[in-house]
């Protein structure tokens, strides 16, 4: 299928809209519907969002796999069922206030893989409906803890009962969760009072576009082309023979390191075709592929 735009932008998405409406923004200024997005941000959260357009959503996938990069502030002392200011905040009576040294000392048994319980209030999946809309109804939820894993937890600031801290963490890490949980671990409760995403992968919040500016005439100058989202997996450059036989369905032979199964695949002219996923045989085959089946 032929798309009038393919590439991706990096949007600021504000504070108080959902990640839908962005993708809405998107929609209607490229009057396309093959238009979607490579990660949620809360309604109460703000910072960077990428959106995928034309056969550039054929790699949100991939785009999972990038690490996120967050700045966050909690309320200590507090609760609240959706771990954030959207619900009804109770607060402790003579809740423990924790040292700084205590509160670094804590930190570290939440850096690294551990496993985590997703929020209540979240878009995790139950029984076929979304978590959030089942906790607004009242519905007790157990959800399984699942593993993610926190590259970096720094703690920059903390003045009772205020907490400030920079994240770096894999795909379906839930930062209110990580707030919770390392206040449950310190005899406390929490609560998430602001959220930034300052960067997805190499996608930082210097380079994304405010979603006012998004229009017609603007928004396809903002697209970066697909290769762009996909700098993070190595790269294969095809000749025409091989191009011609990959978007034909075709398999690739390849002599690569143990463990290697995608490769972003660049066409002769320097364009990205789709990505090389490994066969049970051993070979490749263009999986997404922008041209041709798959």
């Amino acid at each position: 299928m032929d798309f009038p735009f393919t590439g991706v932008i990096a949007v600021d998405k504000p504070r108080g809209i959902s990640s839908r409406r962005v993708v809405d923004a998107v929609t209607r200024a490229l009057s396309m519907r093959a238009v979607g997005h490579a990660g949620t941000l809360d309604p109460l959260a703000s910072g960077v969002m990428i959106v995928c357009v034309g056969h550039a959503t054929k790699l949100v996938d991939h785009l999972h796999m990038l690490p996120k990069h967050y700045s966050a502030s909690f309320l200590l002392g507090r609760s609240s069922p959706s771990d954030d200011f959207e619900t009804q905040i109770e607060v402790q009576e003579n809740p423990p206030q924790p040292s700084r040294d205590e509160v670094e000392a804590a930190a570290n048994a939440f850096r690294g893989e551990i496993l985590q319980r997703p929020c209540d209030y979240s878009a995790v999946h139950v029984d076929g409906k979304r978590a959030y809309r089942l906790a607004r109804k009242g519905r007790p939820l157990e959800l399984d803890a699942k593993r993610v894993r926190i590259e970096s937890l720094v703690i920059t600031d903390y003045q009772w009962p205020r907490l400030a801290v920079d994240v770096v963490c894999s795909s379906g890490t839930y930062i209110r969760a990580l707030g919770r949980d390392l206040a449950e671990s310190l005899g406390t409760r929490a609560v998430m009072e602001s959220l930034v995403r300052s960067a997805v992968g190499p996608f930082t919040l210097r380079q994304c576009v405010a979603l006012e500016a998004l229009d017609r005439d603007t928004t396809p100058g903002h697209l970066r082309p697909p290769l762009v989202a996909a700098a993070h997996l190595p790269r294969i450059d095809l000749d025409a023979v091989q191009l011609a036989l990959a978007v034909r369905g075709g398999l690739l032979p390849f002599d690569v390191p143990a463990g290697v199964e995608h490769f972003a695949a660049v066409g002769p002219t320097g364009e990205l075709v789709g990505i090389l996923k490994i066969h049970s045989s051993g070979a490749f085959r263009l999986r997404p592929n922008f041209f041709g089946l798959g």
